[in-house]
């Protein structure tokens, strides 16, 4: 079934399978974009531990949706703006003013902030993300090494995201973003400039849904401490895939990251050690491959119940967050999302409840608006398609 925005038609064999026409070179450049970005941020891999890259916060969850499908959803057809700042091949003309809100109290009186809009224009038939995020980390007392205070000073990231997506024959989307972000800590600031790809293919037969994504791709143009190297940047590479059952109201998702790299298995010291027969704690060796462990720190699991169309009930499991911060001994439920949704008319409302460690879970909520279905604005709204509803997906 062909998309309606579809601007290149499709070669057919006479068995009905696509002769995909690479001609289209705004989809070839894309491809490549992903490619050299996986190649060229492959050579500066790392172990994923902490403190090793800059603007981190980049990594964070944009939306309580997202956190409630493991806080990466790259291939997620879903009618919610938030979702195509995950992958930027998911923006599409259905998600055309679209405007998506979410501020909430994280740990430690850290406040977050999010903000994501689309828009579709049908003259260049290109579809436009713009995205906010603002972290907030508080107020904090300058004091000397005996406790004299000099003041107060506070801290905080954001980063500016500008995103494009196209369709490409009947199935596919390609995108990009365009991020500037910025970190003041203290008397210290740095800006970066980076950069996402994603393609996407998604049918509407199957209701299958297949995401790939190259984030973080970029350098920094102003350092923390002039002199120094750079820090990297948080890239990562990741590939999702989603399938909604036709007679179930059930879509089950699983998203591979970091695979630019194999072993991302923290190697914690406090794991060698042991008790002997003495019964005292000693140094033990380490002789095993770690495969499973290793494999499964790349996967989140999960799946989303909809029922009648406008509630919707996620659960997810992140195999990474739970391995490095659940307590060996008290492990709780660290690692695992759960979240609801309700689909109206012209809101949606998200609520996530992410359980990152057994101190306590993260809790936020979002709304989505349809801002054409809330309020016109007349002679100049038509002009610039602000009442239209372009299809989403056929």
């Amino acid at each position: 079934m062909k998309h309606p925005n579809a601007h290149t038609k499709a070669a057919s064999t006479k068995s009905g399978h696509w002769n995909l026409d690479f001609g289209n070179w705004n989809f070839k450049i894309g491809i490549w974009i992903l490619i050299l970005g996986v190649c060229g941020s492959s050579a500066h891999a790392q172990q994923v531990t902490g403190g090793q890259y800059a603007f981190e916060y980049l990594r964070m969850s944009n939306s309580p949706h997202v956190s409630a499908l493991g806080g990466i959803s790259i291939a997620d057809p879903d009618n919610d703006i938030s979702l195509a700042l995950q992958n930027p091949a998911m923006m599409r003309p259905g998600l055309h003013n679209e405007l998506q809100l979410n501020y909430n109290d994280y740990y430690a009186g850290i406040k977050i902030m999010n903000l994501q809009y689309g828009y579709y224009a049908p003259k260049i038939a290109t579809a436009f993300c713009l995205g906010v995020q603002y972290i907030n980390y508080g107020s904090f007392s300058e004091t000397d090494y005996i406790g004299n205070t000099y003041g107060n000073f506070h801290a905080y990231d954001y980063a500016l995201t500008l995103g494009a997506s196209r369709t490409y024959l009947d199935h596919w989307r390609y995108g990009a973003d365009l991020k500037l972000a910025q970190s003041s800590l203290y008397q210290v600031n740095a800006t970066a400039v980076l950069a996402d790809v994603g393609i996407n293919y998604y049918d509407t037969a199957s209701l299958i849904d297949i995401g790939a994504t190259a984030k973080n791709m970029g350098v920094m143009v102003k350092k923390y401490t002039p002199g120094n190297p750079s820090e990297p940047m948080p890239f990562d590479l990741q590939i999702g895939i989603s399938k909604k059952f036709k007679h179930l109201p059930l879509r089950l998702f699983m998203t591979m990251h970091h695979l630019y790299e194999w072993d991302i298995r923290y190697d914690n010291p406090a794991d060698l050690t042991g008790t002997n027969a003495l019964g005292i704690t000693d140094t033990v060796s380490d002789k095993g491959s770690h495969f499973g462990d290793k494999l499964f720190r790349h996967f989140i699991f999960g799946g989303e119940l909809t029922f009648a169309k406008r509630l919707t009930l996620t659960v997810s499991y992140n195999d990474l967050d739970r391995r490095e911060l659940a307590l060996s001994t008290q492990p709780g439920l660290a690692g695992f999302a759960f979240g609801a949704g309700i689909n109206l008319t012209k809101f949606q409302i998200h609520y996530a409840r992410t359980y990152y460690h057994i101190s306590g879970p993260y809790n936020e909520l979002g709304i989505t608006m349809c801002l054409n279905k809330l309020f016109g604005l007349g002679q100049t709204g038509e002009k610039i398609n602000w009442n239209t509803d372009y299809p989403d997906w056929e």
